[in-house]
Parts: C-alpha cells; sequence; structure tokens
C-alpha cells in the first residue's frame, strides 16, 4: 500500500496548487516515485516485489493510454474544426487574450500589459560630458566601436540597427544578472535596479525583433552578430565585475551614439533614400502606434527608448561615482 500512499501525497500536491489539471508530465513525476520508492523496498520478498513492479508497470501503461487517448481527442477536435485550449507546462489552461477591440492576440513573446506609448518629449541632444579618467576612457572606448560599424554598414542604417540592437540587448541582462547574484549572496535588496535593466534588455530585444521583420540580415550578418556578441558579452561581463561605473557610462556613451544612428536613418526617410514602409504588425501593438503607422514612427518612438536607456545608465554610473550602492538609490521609473 505503500506506493498508493507516494502517488496519493504526489497528487495531492499537485491538486493543492494547480485543481485537477493533469498533464502527461505530471503522471510521469508520478510513475517515477513510484519507481523511486519501490526501490526501496527490495527486502520484503521477490514475490511482493515483483508484484509491485508488475502494479507499477500496469499503472504506467495505463497512463500512457490515457495520454494518446488525450491526444487523439485533441486532433479529432482540430480536425472538426473545433477550438482547443491547450494547457500549458504546469497543467494550468491559458486563458484567451484579447486586444482592447476585442481581436485575439497574437503575440507570445509580449503580452499587453507590457506594452506602452514611448515619451516622445525626452531631451535626445543630452550629452555627459567626459570628466574623469574612467569617463574618458568609457567615451573614447565608444568612439573607437564605432569606425568599424561605419566602415562596414556605411548609410545602410536597417543592417546597422539590426546589429546594434545585438548588442544593447546584452549589457541590461549582464547587469541584471549580477545585480540578482549579489543580492542572493548579500541578502540585500536592489533598489529595483535588477527589474530596470532586465526590462531595458527586454526592450532592446524587442527593437530588434521589429528590425528584423524590416531587414532580411544576410548570411555574413548573421555570423557577424555571433562573432561581436560572444566578444562583447564576456567583455562586458569583465568590465562590469571590475568597474560597475564605467560598464554603465559605456552603456549611457552607447546609447548616445544609437540616437545619432537612428537620426541619420530618420533622415534619409525624410529625404526619400529609404522607402517609408508601414510599420510591422508587432511595432504596432509594442509600442500601441496607430494601425497606419510607418517606419518614420517606429523608428522615431525606437529612439525615444534609446534617450531613456542613455540617462538611465548615466545616472547608474553616476551613483557609483558618489560612492553609493545601487540598492540605495531606487532605479528610475519604468517606461513600460
Amino acid at each position: 500500500m505503500k506506493h498508493f500512499l507516494v502517488r496519493s501525497v504526489v497528487r495531492g500536491l499537485i491538486i493543492g496548487r494547480h485543481g485537477s489539471c493533469y498533464v502527461s508530465t505530471v503522471r510521469r513525476f508520478e510513475v517515477a516515485a513510484m519507481r523511486h520508492h519501490l526501490q526501496g523496498v527490495g527486502g520484503y520478498g521477490g514475490f511482493y516485489w515483483s508484484r509491485m513492479m508488475a502494479s507499477a508497470g500496469n499503472t504506467e501503461a495505463k497512463l500512457a493510454e490515457q495520454d494518446q487517448k488525450k491526444e487523439s481527442s485533441v486532433t479529432e477536435a482540430k480536425k472538426n474544426g473545433q477550438s482547443v485550449v491547450e494547457s500549458s507546462y504546469w497543467g494550468i489552461s491559458r486563458s484567451k487574450i484579447t486586444r482592447e477591440d476585442g481581436t485575439e492576440w497574437p503575440w507570445n513573446c509580449f503580452m499587453p500589459w507590457d506594452t506602452y506609448r514611448a515619451d516622445l518629449s525626452i531631451d535626445l541632444t543630452k550629452h555627459h560630458v567626459p570628466k574623469t579618467f574612467l569617463d574618458k576612457f568609457a567615451y573614447r572606448t565608444v568612439k573607437l566601436l564605432r569606425i568599424p560599424t561605419d566602415m562596414f554598414f556605411k548609410r545602410r542604417y536597417g543592417c546597422r540597427a539590426m546589429m546594434l540592437e545585438t548588442v544593447a540587448a546584452v549589457p541590461g541582462m549582464v547587469g541584471g544578472m549580477l545585480l540578482h547574484l549579489r543580492s542572493l549572496r548579500k541578502f540585500q535588496h536592489s533598489g529595483g535596479w535588477i527589474k530596470a535593466l532586465l526590462e531595458e534588455a527586454e526592450n532592446e530585444r524587442m527593437h530588434l525583433m521589429t528590425m528584423v521583420e524590416l531587414v532580411k540580415p544576410k548570411w555574413y550578418e548573421r555570423l557577424l552578430v555571433l562573432i561581436v556578441q560572444g566578444v562583447f558579452f564576456n567583455a562586458y561581463f569583465v568590465v562590469y565585475l571590475l568597474s560597475p561605473k564605467m560598464a554603465h557610462r559605456i552603456v549611457g556613451y552607447l546609447e548616445e551614439e544609437a540616437i545619432h544612428s537612428y537620426t541619420e536613418y530618420l533622415k534619409d526617410l525624410n529625404s526619400g533614400k529609404i522607402e517609408n514602409v508601414p510599420a510591422p504588425a508587432i511595432a504596432i501593438d509594442y509600442w500601441r502606434l496607430p494601425k497606419d503607422a510607418t517606419l518614420k514612427d517606429v523608428i522615431t518612438v525606437i529612439r525615444a527608448d534609446e534617450a531613456h536607456h542613455r540617462d538611465v545608465n548615466h545616472f547608474a554610473s553616476d551613483v557609483h561615482f558618489l560612492g553609493k550602492e545601487l540598492r540605495e538609490s531606487p532605479a528610475p521609473i519604468s517606461y513600460h
């Protein structure tokens, strides 16, 4: 009877958290739990052992048969045109998500509550004048990195933006990850900075997803992305460990260069050198743009985001310069 107790406990835990929703993953866990228990009762006799193993085998076969019937019913329902709600990994059915106008939400990479309207009133001309040695080193490093970018992409700003975003999404993830681990080690709060930096990384990733819809990268550009991202991630990781102040300052200057690049992009759009095509659907939903939005509108909101990231990272660097921990200075209000 002990193996039935094990199964009851497992089902009780699952029911307590998720109700009566079971998926094949839960059933496999039950069988694995019984097998683990059976391995510890071999001393009760060969007959009992063989009988218990036969019971476990029959149970697994029955559960597998139930899973197969469930899959068959789902397939049959799809063939008949019936709507099927598929369960998540934890066995919780996902509710239907709709837009404000009642249409179905088509994206899984972000939800309606992750969308926002960009602050277009932000100052785009703001520049942090380098004063200290670290500031000057960060500024010159960024200017040096711009040279090969200008030589390779020239005025192909779509491809330049795609490459830029693959790099720009790295610092927020690295900084948020390291602050997260530090918070765990020291049992300290982060002042909201972990969430702010991870949101920055997510926002930059959405920039990339948008640019990929507009620019179809060639194979050598994809290869370049792999190389640049691999080098930059490890380099920035080391820099952040050595000096978070300099790391955030580098990102601040990178964002200043991003603002400049997107401004040049808009100039070519206004002059007609680049076609002002309709905005991708993902951009319209993410930035809550009008249905008739164009590429110009997309570049405008992306540039505003970069200005926000510029201010956040320069502020983070200033906090370290003043000798304060990030956890002691609340993070700026999220733009979401």
